[in-house]
Parts: structure tokens; sequence; C-alpha cells
């Protein structure tokens, strides 16, 4: 086997050539793809803008280097096209995977609603006790009433859980461009109390994995999360809450105080699972760098070997496939047709 076969091999379904064929069809040069692919990145808000330059688009057209998550997005914006339709990867069941958004004026076509639709199908019922097509619904609806009085409905709180780097974050921030409703990422919120309180504790602050995080940190970590989101839904502003949640999603007791009080102040709750697969979500956490991520990376076997790929929230949910990307991707294209930029 060639060394190029040889790379080819280790991603299932990449067909190189299929991104020279795009190029060629939108009549640039290397030159022209590069400093065009640096604009998209840029108009979009993409975390990591390629340096795109010739020679790196080459050996991606070749098959020498396998594009990181970055270039893939910025080449699906590009060229108006899914990973499947790039070559980067073979099309899941059932995943759709053409995205002809017409260049002209969407307030004659209705290229930005059908997008915006085609994304948010994407969430699925996880569970047949699941009510996908309510959220479904009420994140349209909120998207189109933002400039004419608000949401009619009564206030969601949703929970979008998941494992690190399943592709939660995007997703969240995907809701809340359409909804304009407010967004909690743990992370950020969180991050430096825990980091203090780690120290504090004679702890690794980027520790996120003995028990001295989980037994003493962890739930402070949560409550901290959960208290504004809270406060939020007193004031019957709908809410968008983003983190693993593994522990509490699987809890069908906690899930159920959490409905409960939410249905007294007339919240209903929307418990999402982002589901992803394991080689994508170690490309997605080695590209953002985040220290607390290391002790993962360094021990990602042993770390796999820790979780289940088949988990699901123990209480109706409703889930959203970004295996290889297609949720994320899916968002992306409604951005980029409604002209949104990235949060």
């Amino acid at each position: 086997m060639t060394s190029e076969a040889q790379r080819v091999a280790r991603h299932v379904g990449w067909r190189p050539e299929h991104l020279r064929e795009h190029r060629e069809a939108h009549g640039l040069t290397l030159e022209q793809a590069g400093e065009r692919l640096r604009q998209v990145a840029e108009q979009a808000k993409l975390k990591g803008i390629p340096a795109a330059n010739p020679q790196t688009l080459w050996q991606h057209e070749q098959g020498e280097v396998f594009p990181g998550p970055h270039y893939r997005r910025a080449y699906c914006l590009l060229y108006r096209a899914t990973e499947p339709d790039l070559g980067f990867r073979t099309a899941l069941p059932g995943e759709e995977t053409s995205f002809k958004v017409t260049p002209v004026d969407d307030h004659l076509n209705g290229a930005h609603v059908l997008a915006v639709e085609r994304a948010i199908h994407a969430i699925a019922p996880g569970d047949e006790a699941a009510d996908h097509v309510t959220l479904q619904q009420r994140i349209i609806d909120a998207w189109k009433r933002r400039h004419t009085g608000g949401d009619p409905h009564r206030p969601s709180l949703i929970l979008v859980g998941g494992y690190a780097g399943s592709g939660k974050t995007e997703l969240a921030r995907f809701f809340v461009q359409l909804t304009g409703w407010p967004l909690l990422d743990k992370d950020p919120l969180t991050r430096p109390l825990v980091e203090k309180l780690l120290v504090a504790l004679g702890a690794d602050p980027n520790d996120r994995h003995t028990n001295v995080y989980r037994e003493n940190v962890r739930p402070v970590e949560y409550d901290c999360l959960m208290q504004p989101a809270m406060a939020n839904i007193k004031c019957g502003i709908s809410t968008v809450l983003t983190a693993p949640f593994i522990s509490e999603m699987t809890n069908a007791d906690w899930m159920q105080r959490l409905a409960n009080r939410c249905n007294a102040l007339g919240v209903d709750v929307y418990p999402v699972w982002v589901r992803c697969d394991e080689e994508s979500m170690r490309e997605y956490i080695t590209f953002r760098s985040a220290a607390r991520d290391a002790w993962k990376l360094a021990r990602w076997g042993e770390y796999v070997s820790t979780i289940d790929m088949d988990l699901r929230p123990a209480v109706p949910h409703l889930v959203v496939d970004n295996r290889l990307g297609t949720a994320v991707s899916l968002a992306d294209q409604a951005r980029q047709a409604m002209g949104a930029v990235y949060a």
C-alpha cells in the first residue's frame, strides 16, 4: 500500500479528490481558494482561523494531510456543501448531504427558513415518550418572533448534555442564536471558581477526574450553573443550559425534582442529549487545547473505557446525532443561509 493510500485508509470514506473537484467547479485557483477560505472563516467567527496557504490546500487535495475540524467547517461553508459532499467521510445512514442554497435574495426563495428547519429537525426523540416536535416548533417560532414581541409559549428550560467534545456547546449556541434565549455554559460560568477551589483543596486546578473534584467540587460547580437558571425561569425567561450533565441526566430522581420545580413555575424542561463518536470527540478535544482536557488526552484509552457511548438520559429526552460532526454541519449551513455569525 502506498503512503497516500495508507493516509486515506485511516479516515473511512475520505476521498480527497472531491475537494479539488469542488474548487475547480467554483473556478478557484489554490491561492484564491485559500483567500476565500480565510474570509469565510473570519465572517463566521470560527475558532482557529485556518492559515489556508496554497501548500496546505494542495496537501488536503492530494490526500497527504487530512483537514482538521476548523478546515473542514470552513471548506463546507465556502463550497456550501457537507463533509460527505466534499469527500471527508462516508455519509451516515439517512444523512442529508445536499445543501444547494441558491445565491438569490432569501426573501424570495426562503432558503434561510428551510436551512433552519432542516437543522432543527436534527433534534430527534431519544425514546417514545419524548415530544421532539414541540421543542422544534418552539425554537423555530422563537426565531421567527424575536422581533415581533417575544415567545408566546410557556418558558422553556433546555438542558444540552453529552460527553466532552461531543459538540454540545456549538449546538447550544445555535439554539440561542435562533431563539434569542440566554445561554448558561457551565465551563466559562464556573471555571474560575472551580480552579480556585481545587487549589484551596491542595489539588490540580485542571483536575476533573479525581475524587477531590467529583466529591468536593463538582456538586458546587453544578449548583452554580443551576441557580442562575432557576433565577431566569422564575422571571419567565426561557434558558439554554449546556454541560455534560452525565450524572444528572442519568439520575431519574434528579431530573424529576427539576421537572417538578419547573412545572410549578409554569416552565417546560427539555433534556437534549448530543450523541457523538469516539474519534470525533478526541479530535474536538485535541483541537480546543483546554488545560482541563490534558488528563483525558494523555490517558485516552483509560478515559474512553470509563464512558458508555450508548449512555442516554433516564427520563424522556431528545437526541441530536452529531457523529462525525453531522449536526454541527447542519447548524453551520443554517447560520450561513440566514446570514448569522457565530457566538
